[in-house]
């Protein structure tokens, strides 16, 4: 495996955990899966098809979202929403977030030094 695979396998590794963050919290307000990969990708936060409705899945198996399906217009769209337990969970992963950004940003300073 050459540096380049490796990098780019650590960084899908990084990326996973963040993207349930960012979707939880972008998803205060109902969504279907392609508007909310725009939004994303608005952002800044690059999110593809195959990543994101597997995702949305497992979040909804956990209690994390809700969905429901739209009939009413040209085709059919099922809309995400967080649910509270969504937004508990979503709550620690943010604090965590943050400690985390800050004790590697304080290594990453020192390491400079």
């Amino acid at each position: 495996m050459g540096q380049e695979e490796i990098v780019s396998s650590m960084l899908q590794e990084l990326r996973r955990g963040t993207l349930v963050l960012c979707v939880l919290r972008q998803l205060e307000t109902p969504m279907y899966g392609y508007s909310l990969i725009g939004v994303m990708e608005k952002k800044g936060v690059r999110l593809e098809a195959n990543t994101l409705y597997p995702l949305m899945r497992r979040l909804e198996g956990q209690g994390l979202l809700e969905s429901r399906w739209e009939t009413g217009g040209a085709k059919p769209r099922k809309y995400y929403q967080i649910t509270d337990e969504g937004r508990r969970t979503a709550q620690r992963m943010e604090e965590a977030w943050h400690d985390t950004v800050a004790s590697v940003n304080r290594f990453l300073e020192e390491e400079r030094k």
